[in-house]
């Protein structure tokens, strides 16, 4: 059970876990082993875009699967790529000036990780973004082989059914739910 702490601590974080008591397992994330991606699809084609995580600690309890801590998005970093789009995006649907970070809190871990090869595991939280707290799973890929492994996860954000508005317009028809991937290479 240490072991599978210890790896699912540094796969969920992109670093490696401190011992912070007996029962648990404390860790800081790294940013630069972080990469959050964004896609909005519409009529006539997709935006793509990013977000860079500020910050992140997680403690996962060995025993129980019982996790704490937070992993904090910059969401005023987001970007498209399109400097009108980026500004309308910050100023009228994330209202980044007023809700500047997104915080993703875990609270439980379940499954099983292989040593080698492909697991899954669900990492149970809350996300508060614009304001109000969401019950969220995230589905938690992770991919081992010999000293390198890749850490993913892709999730649904349904932005305007949370608070958000939606930029669709009598031209432009946008989904009202944004597709979220976050990437994580260790070595």
């Amino acid at each position: 059970m240490k072991t599978f702490a210890l790896l699912l601590a540094a796969l969920l974080t992109g670093t490696h876990p401190v011992q912070a008591a007996a029962d648990e397992v404390s860790i800081a994330f790294d940013p630069s082993q972080t990469e959050i991606r964004f896609t909005l699809g519409d009529v006539l084609h997709t935006v793509h875009g990013t977000f860079k995580l500020k910050r992140g600690t997680v403690r996962i309890d060995r025993a129980t699967g019982k996790a704490s801590g937070e992993f904090v998005v910059d969401v005023a970093s987001g970007t498209t790529g399109g400097s009108i789009r980026d500004k309308r995006m910050h100023k009228e649907i994330l209202e980044s000036a007023r809700y500047p970070e997104a915080v993703f809190t875990p609270t439980r871990v379940e499954g099983q990780l292989a040593a080698d090869g492909n697991s899954t595991v669900q990492v149970h939280g809350t996300l508060n973004i614009h304001g109000a707290p969401h019950e969220i799973t995230l589905p938690v890929s992770v991919h081992t082989a010999g000293r390198q492994t890749t850490v993913d996860t892709h999730f649904t954000i349904p932005y305007e059914l949370w608070g958000m508005k939606n930029p669709s317009n009598f031209l432009l028809k946008v989904s009202d739910k944004v597709e979220i991937d976050i990437h994580t290479v260790l070595k």
